[in-house]
């Protein structure tokens, strides 16, 4: 395999598995977004490479945001979740059709991640969750766009206001979840997956999933930008610090509409 910081790249015949880590619970940040982006505009350039795997290493698939890093939310910059959003942006750009490799949760950012993919696999250990409001916080990555285009608004809005996790086979008729795996078996999954699409003609792949998402990367683009001023106000709130306190704490949240 070759490596890029965190990212690991290997291709199986017109399959590329990019796989990343970030342990213990591999959470976004802007350098793994941008390092993810990168490696997706590569691929989009290999006309060998026909479909891609995308999957972590680890329990987690991706616990969302790093809100304690400065890389993350923490600071690294004086607009760190603007800049986040531009590497998000990447990801959504990328031409080839993704198969999302879920063995373990999918929280926050990483539900974003996992919904960014045209597919998603999931293992029984996979577990799904929009906790924004749990942190006293508005959702982000796109997902106010992406989740509800994918499961319906309904089912999205259940997701947001109740910030719960759910199992993949809760979801799997939702249509979050394509395809169910054994234990352990999200990567081999997903490449099953990734091989059926790849078995076809490549042009043709590349223009039928840009018609099915016509549009979709410019109303992500400017829905960012409302959930982004969203955020900006609720992170300066008392509710934002308590919910974050609250899950670094493992407590129930107090809550004062502050």
């Amino acid at each position: 395999m070759s490596h890029s910081h965190s990212i690991s790249t290997r291709i199986v015949g017109h399959v590329v598995e990019i796989i990343w880590s970030n342990p213990p619970h591999n959470h976004a940040t802007v350098g793994l977004l941008k390092d993810l982006g990168a490696a997706l505009a590569a691929f989009d350039a290999d006309i060998n490479v026909r479909a891609v795997v995308l999957a972590s290493e680890g329990k987690p698939f991706c616990a969302g945001a790093d809100l304690a890093s400065a890389d993350g939310f923490g600071g690294a910059t004086d607009d760190p979740i603007r800049e986040f959003y531009d590497q998000a942006l990447t990801i959504f750009a990328a031409k080839k059709p993704i198969v999302a490799a879920i063995q373990g949760a999918a929280i926050g950012a990483g539900l974003g991640l996992a919904v960014a993919a045209d597919f998603r696999v999931a293992a029984p250990e996979a577990r799904f969750s929009g906790n924004f409001t749990r942190l006293g916080f508005h959702p982000g990555f796109g997902l106010t766009v992406t989740l509800p285009r994918l499961i319906g608004h309904q089912r999205a809005l259940e997701m947001f206001m109740t910030s719960a996790r759910y199992k993949p086979e809760d979801v799997a008729p939702w249509g979050l979840v394509d395809r169910l795996a054994p234990s352990g078996g999200a990567l081999e999954g997903a490449h099953v997956l990734a091989a059926e699409i790849a078995g076809n003609a490549p042009l043709a792949l590349v223009a039928t999933r840009a018609t099915l998402r016509s549009g979709m990367v410019e109303e992500i683009r400017a829905r960012l930008d409302h959930e982004h001023a969203e955020q900006a106000v609720l992170r300066a709130t008392a509710d934002y610090a308590e919910g974050v306190a609250s899950v670094f704490e493992r407590r129930e949240a107090n809550f004062t509409g502050r």
